[in-house]
């Protein structure tokens, strides 16, 4: 068996799939995407195909090594992620190839089910409040909100208690017995988190997610050290040696993206590095059906892991919804907060095919807000 053709698709709202076609009539997708840079990882998968034409699609972890170490530059988004959606679709194919889930291929199941969270808005806490009670009446155990928004480097008190407030409106809104994590957004430094989580602590949050940026990591001892709220991130890691730190650190919790982190292959890779620091994972997915599909399957084989993030009816997707590309939603259908364990081949799901070529007639070019401080200086989205 030989792979014969790969193709791309940009599709709304901000996604990229790739779809692996092997010479014996398989069909492997992936979803290899930098949201607001999709179309330069296009310009890498169409690079990184030219090496994997021709070659044994079941040769996985060959290609893994190849396709991220075979130019002398490597690593960064761009790279990491356009490797990770073809590695999702040789991974798809190889499920097929063999009759079985790819979580099955990747020492069996240690799970029935898969515990998820979704996404909710709101300015105000009112807002908050009843997205927060439509998740939970949905059956969602566990929710997750932006902690803030545009923040000032040293917050007011005004700015501080607004985001205590909103948290406070969800706790009240989910009672006791549900989680709620918070996300930063790497949107405060750490003279802002020394400020503001001390006052979130008493609402015990689920985790507090990017509490400062990546580039700022060093910081993450101190604030493991001084807050008892578990700390998390990795959604802009894209291998294992840039999570190393932040284990070293102390985190709770590491969230690569399937999508982002070197596909299936590498996140594995992160779980286990993961687990020997007893830290948990939650990967990152705020995206598509493969993604998410991609996700499970670790999910599903991988003993640290914690809750799963999906985008279905997020916030800001807009027009278009992660359901509109799949034959059949039930490997997604969730129940009292977590979806169940398939033994589909391959990734699990039937992307459809049709419904992807239509969307992908008018490509998207999606790009994230720009933001700035009250006196016009950059500000973090």
């Amino acid at each position: 068996m030989k792979i014969e053709r790969i193709e791309t698709f940009l599709v709304a709202p901000r996604w990229l799939f790739c779809r692996v076609e092997t010479d014996d009539g398989l069909v492997g997708w992936g979803e290899p995407v930098v949201e607001g840079r999709a179309e330069v990882v296009r310009s890498a998968v169409e690079v990184l195909s030219e090496y994997l034409i021709g070659e044994d699609p079941l040769r996985i972890e060959q290609h893994w090594q190849v396709l991220t170490k075979g130019g002398f530059y490597r690593g960064g988004p761009i790279l990491s992620s356009a490797v990770a959606g073809l590695d999702q679709a040789l991974w798809d194919i190889a499920g097929q190839a063999y009759g079985a889930p790819v979580h099955a291929l990747l020492g069996g199941a240690v799970r029935d089910r898969v515990r998820i969270y979704s996404w909710i808005g709101g300015d105000e806490p009112d807002e908050v409040a009843d997205a927060a009670a439509a998740q939970a009446a949905a059956g969602l155990t566990g929710i997750k909100m932006n902690a803030c928004g545009r923040l000032s480097a040293i917050p007011t008190s005004a700015e501080v208690d607004e985001v205590v407030g909103r948290v406070a409106a969800a706790r009240e809104a989910l009672g006791p017995d549900r989680d709620i994590a918070l996300d930063f957004h790497g949107r405060a430094g750490l003279a802002a988190v020394r400020r503001i989580l001390p006052e979130l602590a008493p609402l015990r949050p689920f985790f507090v997610e990017e509490p400062v940026l990546p580039d700022q990591a060093h910081h993450l001892r101190d604030i493991v050290a001084g807050t008892p709220i578990p700390v998390a991130t990795g959604e802009r890691l894209y291998g294992r040696s840039e999570f190393l730190g932040p284990l070293q650190a102390g985190v709770a919790v590491v969230q690569p993206d399937l999508s982002h982190a070197g596909g299936i292959s590498e996140v594995r890779r992160i779980a286990t590095l993961a687990e020997t620091y007893g830290a948990l994972l939650a990967p990152h997915c705020p995206l598509g059906p493969i993604s998410l599909a991609a996700s499970l399957q670790v999910a599903f084989a991988t003993p640290n892991f914690l809750i799963q993030e999906q985008s279905i009816g997020i916030h800001y997707h807009s027009g278009s919804d992660l359901l509109d590309y799949v034959v059949d939603p039930e490997p997604f259908r969730f129940v009292d907060g977590h979806i169940g364990r398939s033994d589909r081949p391959g990734l699990g799901i039937t992307v459809d095919e049709a419904a992807v070529r239509r969307a992908a007639r008018t490509p998207h070019a999606w790009r994230n807000p720009v933001w700035q401080h009250r006196d016009g200086s950059f500000a973090e989205w």
